[in-house]
């Protein structure tokens, strides 16, 4: 197997290209997660401080983005926003589908996609989550999310191991709802970082801390988390030394694979 990304595709892998931009290979297909392609530099209110590890050429053709949600340059930028619509079909949240337009479909809480597999292995299925975008007491907009609708993602399939994507939650008792009713998943993307921003909740955090973060993998069971989101961009409050000791302290470390952005982590299939 390559260690680095490349348009060849791997068996089952994981590789996360810096930000929350994720790539996942598994049953011959390749999804991408809330992908982020724009140089460094400010972004309306934010302010992005790392370019990916990979650009389009580099990560090829995809079968499917998946976007947890289209209002936040750091997680669609504007070269993202074109890669995703780019893709054969969009996944997302059913109010973002209606903003971004066609290939987007907005899928409900709960509910699933089938993509037929490349593999011959039949269909992997992508189910939409729950996220809440910050504290739950949090201001909600007009749809009754806080921030803003977030979906996050379970990819799973015949004999492919269960791929959780938290997308942009700060919300153990999301992550707590998850578990309840889709049972223990095999890898956790989270999404962590601890982003605050001055304006938006008192600066209170509006993605997973790391401490929370060791707190979901618990709750979710997961063997192997690959953490996301947690670097290249100012208002990530924590990076990965954080995630480490929280992790480290939850006695939770051997779950942890944190490999240099654009190299795969290998999935048992």
């Amino acid at each position: 197997m390559a260690h680095r990304i490349g348009p060849e595709r791997q068996k089952c892998a994981i590789t996360v290209l810096g930000g929350p931009t994720t790539v996942i290979d598994m049953g011959g297909l390749r999804i991408i997660a809330d992908p982020t392609f724009d140089d460094p530099g400010p972004k309306a209110y934010l302010t992005k401080l790392e370019g990916p590890a990979a650009a389009e050429p580099e990560v090829g053709a995809v079968d499917a983005a998946l976007v947890s949600h289209d209002l936040h340059p750091d997680n669609l930028d504007e070269r993202g926003r074109a890669f995703a619509l780019g893709a054969p079909v969009l996944l997302t949240g059913p109010v973002s589908a209606r903003r971004l337009g066609p290939p987007a479909v907005g899928l409900p809480y709960w509910t699933t996609y089938e993509l037929p597999r490349a593999d011959g292995g039949g269909l992997l299925e992508v189910q939409a989550l729950p996220a809440v975008h910050g504290p739950q007491d949090g201001a909600r907009d007009d749809d009754g999310h806080v921030n803003c609708e977030v979906t996050g993602f379970l990819l799973s399939g015949t004999d492919l191991p269960t791929v959780y994507v938290s997308g942009d939650s700060a919300s153990v008792e999301a992550v707590a709802e998850i578990a309840r009713r889709v049972g223990p998943v095999d890898v956790a993307v989270l999404f962590i970082g601890g982003a605050r921003v001055p304006v938006k909740e008192r600066g209170r955090p509006l993605t997973l801390t790391a401490e929370r973060a060791s707190a979901a993998a618990e709750v979710l069971g997961a063997p192997v988390v690959i953490p996301a989101h947690y670097d290249g961009w100012a208002h990530f409050s924590e990076g990965r030394a954080e995630i480490e000791q929280a992790f480290d302290d939850a006695g939770l470390a051997s779950r942890l694979r944190v490999a240099g952005h654009g190299e795969w982590t290998a999935l048992t299939s």
